[in-house]
This record gives C-alpha cells, structure tokens and sequence, in this order.
C-alpha cells in the first residue's frame, strides 16, 4: 500500500496537480481545463462549476451584452497574498503553498468582475469539502486579506459558526496567522475580542448563531464555518442584510455534509445543482460553487476516487488514511461519520438514524389530491402540549403497496414568536401545512373542524389518538360519529407499525406530495429500541419536532392491515388508488 501512494503523489506532482512551491502563474483556467477534459479526477458538480467557468470566458469574448470578464490580475492578487504574507496556523512551515483547486475558488472568487465597474461579479461562494482540505488556512487568509488589502474603507470581516467556542476557534487561528507573520504582526493590532487593521479602519470579529444579538454591522466579508451545523437560517439573513450598503461584499460558507437535513446547507447544495447543472438558465450567476464529494457510497472503496471530495489528498497521509476507514467501516457510527466528514455523503449518524436524503428522493412522488376523493383512509392526530405544535393527518392505503400522507399542524401564535426559525413557520403557512392560531395555545377545536372538513371530501374509516391529552377531543370526534381507537405509547403497539413505515420509505412507496413541513417531522425522528429490539421514535434533539410524524404513526397502526394483500375469494379491505 505504501508503495502504491508514493506512485500515485509522484504521478500527480509529475502532472502539476500537487504543488510543493507556489505556482509561478495564475492556475484557474488551468484547473478547470484540465478537470473539464478528465485529467484531474473530480465528481460531476467539480466539473460542471470547471465548465462553467470555461463557458463563461467563452461568453466574455463572444457575447457583446455578457456583462462579466475574467481579471486574472485581480484573480491572482489574493492568491499571491497567502502565499507570500500569510504563515500556516499549524506546523512548522513557513509559507503557504496555494494548491491548483484553491487557485480555482479563489481565482473565480475575485477574478470575475464587471466589465464596465470592475466590481466582483461573486457576492456568495459555497466550498464544500472534506475535513483535513486546508480550511482553516484559507479562512483565515482570506480574511486578512479581506480586512487590509481589498481596497475598502472601514471593512467589516466576520468569522460564523453555529457555536461560540467554533466561531472563536477560527478567530484565534486568524490571529496566530498575523503573530507568525512579521510582515502581517507589523500591519495587525491583535486584540482579544477583535483584530484591528487600522490603515483601513479594517476589523476581524467572531460571532456565532448563539449570540442573541446578531446585528452585523456593514458587513465587507463573512465567511460562514461548518454550515451543516445550522438548523436555521437566521445568522445568516442577518449578515446578508447588513452587506446592501458595501459595494462588493462576499460571504463565504466553508462546510464538509452534516446530520442536519432540512437546514441551510441541504438547500444551498441543491441549489448548487440546479446552477451548474441548467446552465442556460443563468441561476445564481452571482453565487460560486465548488461542490466536492463522492458520487456515490460505492466510490469509498477506491482511494483513486477520495480526491473528489478530498481535492487536497495529495498532501495528507493517505496510508493512515486507508488503514484508518478500512477500521472505521466495522462500526457503523464511525463509518457514517468517515461518510459525511470525509466523503461528503450525506448520511446516517448510525444505525438508529430514520432517514436520508437519498431515502427522500426515493419518496417524492406526487399524487393529485382530487384522485384521492371518497377514498378509504385512517386518521391519526398528536395533541402534545396546548402551547406547541399539534400536528393530525390523513393516511390512505395505495395499489402499490404503498401509503399517502396528508398532514397539517397547528401552533400557537406566542410559541410562533418565540421560534427560532419563524420565517420557516411562515414558509409552511404559506404552503397551507401549518396554521398559525391567536393567542397563547392550540384551541383543540381546530383539529376536530379539521377532521369534520376532511371527511366531507374523503372516507375516513377511522381515527386513531394517543389517549393521554385526547379525552375531550375524542369525546367530541364519537358525538360526531367518528369511530375512535386509541393507540398506546409503547414499543410493543408501535414497534412493528415503525418498522413498516420504516420499510415502505426504503421502497419509496410513502407518498406525501413533498409537504415540506412533514419532511421536516421525518428528519427530526431517532429510533430507540428496547430489549426485544422494538422500535420507538425519539426526537433528534429537543428542538426538533416530531408531532407530524407521531400522527401518522398512530394512523399507520391500522393501515397496515388495509394494506394486506385480500384472498381472492374475499372482498378488498379498502378501495386502492395509483399514482397519477
């Protein structure tokens, strides 16, 4: 093995794809040529963002009315900087050494500019990466650079992460940057809680999405670590609103993949997608992408593939690395950790995790509500507390096996205002998922209006409750004439429910037109399990909630048999539908 990568680091330095010196010229173009005809290995997103850039230098040059062109001056000077000014935070090396895929982030970051102001065409770029890729290195020069040496009066320079202690972790590195560095020590004022450039009236600060304070202040450059942390946007849209005064502002979000699968960064890399992968449409002209990963699970078996998502691999310790997943791979929270951190997979956290975004997309078929009208279906409902969210849904039994789900949640208007998230809630509102009710808790009437105006479009054969805070209402749905059955809270009731529901998402046969806010419920769910290996749900975390799906759990309890097979010379149990 040890042979092996001493052939394969000297082949790639033979072929100018690992630099031990710093390149004499701008690399950019060079990157992305040599990506785009496959000489360097990369995964489909590297290699679209490469055409792009190819296909925008085309543009420049035949297109009149193409309002960007491509400075290789301005591309370079950043480039130049960390390498001749900037020490590495860690080790005993002197300079920095500005690897071809770097030169290609930050190349395209600052070298594309309006032709006519000459204004940086970037306002956003996602990097998204492999641990271990040089990350810190590159946050921190670029943020010295941003502070000092980018030609604006008084800028602002903020280092983010989900946490304090993370956000404070990138700001000491920028500040051992300046103290290796006589050149940067003579120019920075390091102080404790912020580091000062004054020929510019320049600042670096730290700040994180726990502060309750988030009010950025003329935000120059923001440059956002471990994104895959964030649940919510907020941190975010503060530092975007607080950019609209700055002529050339850039935010930056520097990640590896995460566990959270509803937040910002799973909106960001599809996003990316779209982008690179619609071309003509111009989406997100004004946001870079670099999206680095492997492109499918099966790639983890070949080292000659890590550098996808590792475009820095060969300047690790690729031996420790082989040997290390070859151990890690035998217990699965460690092999899903190797997956999201190393390979940039979205995955599992174990092997109690309910679901991912690969399950997801298996599962997101749409069937057109009115197909569904006078059709057999179970009905299920979570009242939780009377000041949070109260979720009741609607469960059919399809042709295929399969099942559709129709959802809807109800929360208080004071609980709304205290969310972390509340634009979300909003969003959801918006979609017809949520209502939002006056005053300080549910009113439980909603859910029994609910269930009296679904029934008027569809059969609903019964309705099933946990019994603990359902007295009055399920009194209310008998009066009513609805038939009622309550579903205990326990493994034994809900264990073999939960594992078909599990089951029926790995066959993409759960069908819930894509609600966002039941896709929401799904990520927050965690399996627990008790001694005879009976599955319950658990919520990820406190904040998560998972009321949508404990209503469709309960209704699942009885779906089940309607979805049994009949003999042939018995009548069907329910009325089945297809997808339409």
């Amino acid at each position: 093995m040890v042979e092996w990568v001493n052939k394969y680091k000297k082949r790639e330095r033979s072929l100018g794809h690992i630099l031990d010196k710093p390149a004499p010229v701008l690399l950019t173009t060079f990157y992305a040529q040599m990506v785009a005809e496959g000489s360097i290995v990369s995964n489909e997103w590297v290699r679209r963002a490469c055409e792009r850039h190819l296909k925008d230098l085309k543009r420049s040059e035949e297109d009149p009315d193409y309002p960007w062109v491509f400075d290789e001056e301005k591309a370079w000077r950043p480039i130049r900087f960390i390498e001749k000014k900037c020490h590495p935070t860690k080790g005993n090396f002197k300079h920095l050494v500005m690897q071809p895929w770097q030169h290609f982030i930050v190349g395209s970051m600052f070298g594309w500019v309006n032709k006519d102001t000459g204004m940086r065409r970037f306002r956003e770029s996602l990097i998204f990466v492999g641990i271990k890729n040089g990350k810190t290195e590159l946050e921190s020069g670029l943020a010295d650079y941003m502070a000092g040496f980018d030609g604006e009066n008084g800028p602002n320079v903020y280092f983010l992460a989900n946490s304090q202690q993370q956000s404070r972790l990138l700001f000491e590195a920028s500040r051992s940057m300046i103290r290796k560095s006589p050149w940067l020590s003579e120019r920075f004022v390091p102080n404790r809680s912020e580091i000062r450039f004054p020929a510019t009236d320049g600042k670096i600060m730290a700040m994180s999405a726990e502060k309750s304070n988030k009010d950025g202040e003329n935000v120059h450059f923001a440059v956002f670590d471990e994104i895959h942390e964030y649940q919510d946007y907020s941190l975010i849209n503060v530092m975007k609103n607080s950019c609209v005064t700055r002529t050339q502002p850039l935010i930056v979000y520097i990640t590896t993949a995460g566990f959270v699968l509803d937040g910002p960064l799973t909106d960001m890399v599809e996003q990316a997608q779209d982008t690179l992968k619609n071309y003509g449409d111009d989406i997100n002209s004004r946001t870079f992408y670099y999206i680095a990963s492997l492109d499918n699970e099966k790639e983890t078996e070949e080292p000659t593939k890590w550098v996808k998502a590792n475009p820095n691999i060969g300047l690790m310790q690729m031996v420790d690395m082989i040997t290390d997943f070859k151990s890690a791979k035998r217990v699965p929270r460690e092999y899903a950790d190797w997956l999201t951190k190393r390979f940039n997979i979205f995955a599992d956290a174990d092997e109690m995790s309910f679901i991912t975004p690969e399950i997801l997309k298996k599962n997101n078929q749409h069937i057109n509500l009115n197909t569904l009208l006078d059709r057999d279906c179970i009905g299920g409902y979570d009242l939780s507390d009377t000041e949070d969210f109260t979720s009741a849904c609607l469960e059919f039994p399809l042709d295929d096996g399969g099942v559709f789900i129709l959802e809807h949640s109800w929360i208080p208007h004071r609980r709304y205002e205290q969310d972390k998230n509340p634009e979300r809630i909003r969003m959801w509102e918006k979609q017809g998922e949520i209502t939002i009710i006056p005053g300080d808790y549910v009113d439980f009437s909603y859910v029994y209006d609910w269930f009296k105006d679904m029934s008027e479009k569809y059969n609903i054969v019964q309705i099933n409750y946990d019994p603990a805070k359902a007295i009055r209402l399920n009194k209310q749905m008998e009066e009513f004439g609805f038939k009622t059955q309550p579903v205990r809270q326990g493994f034994f009731t809900l264990g073999g429910p939960m594992q078909n529901f599990k089951e029926l998402l790995l066959d993409g046969k759960v069908v819930f037109n894509e609600q966002s806010m039941f896709k929401w419920y799904l990520n927050n769910v965690e399996l627990i399990t008790d001694r005879n290996d009976n599955w319950m749900p658990t919520k990820t975390s406190r904040s998560r909630k998972i009321d949508g799906f404990a209503a469709a759990l309960d209704a699942h309890v009885s779906v089940i048999d309607m979805l049994v097979e009949p003999d042939d010379d018995d009548e069907p149990i329910s009325q089945f539908i297809s997808f339409r």
